[in-house]
């Protein structure tokens, strides 16, 4: 197997992984993996997980807390269909970065360096660096309307002369 077919898989697995985490998360904060307490639950319902983002966010008035919270499930919900789908790969890798960089620094001062260790948050921020170093771009589109235009400036040749130059004369 060579480099670029390992690239290629490892993309595709960093994409999915970061992805899968952001929902189980998402998962979790709904009761969707089980009740508060049980077995691999965090938060097991939406209040347990709306207290948790209060403890991280200290510094953040407590009226803001709960919209905070719906931010961050939507921004979460969104990166990670993104990441599944392989839309926009390298936006949406450097977007999660952003975001579990958030979450590091959140956690490491509200809960002390240990917590974000434990959560692997440090290894999914690198994980996304890397995927948005790697990640194809997402090729620039040139709108229909000036697509002929675009088109016919590149078939004049390496280049083109302009028919009149600022500052100069023509035919001389």
């Amino acid at each position: 197997m060579n480099n670029e077919r390992v690239l290629q898989i490892a993309r595709v697995v960093l994409r999915l992984a970061l992805g899968i985490t952001f929902l189980v998360s998402i998962a979790d904060r709904f009761g969707w993996l089980g009740v508060y307490g049980s077995k691999n639950v965090s938060w097991g319902d939406w209040t347990h997980f709306v207290q948790y983002v209060a403890q991280l966010n200290s510094f953040v008035p407590k009226s803001l807390i709960p919209g905070l919270a719906v931010l961050e499930t939507i921004i979460e919900l969104g990166l990670g269909i993104a990441l599944l789908l392989g839309i926009y790969q390298r936006v949406v890798a450097w977007s999660s970065a952003a975001l579990l960089m958030s979450f590091a620094l959140t956690m490491s001062i509200a809960l002390g360096i240990i917590a974000p260790l434990s959560y692997s948050v440090f290894t999914a921020l690198g994980a996304a660096l890397l995927l948005g170093a790697v990640a194809v771009p997402h090729p620039a589109r040139v709108p229909a309307a000036t697509r002929s235009t675009a088109e016919s400036s590149t078939n004049r040749g390496p280049n083109p002369v302009p028919a009149r130059q600022h500052g100069g004369t023509t035919g001389s």
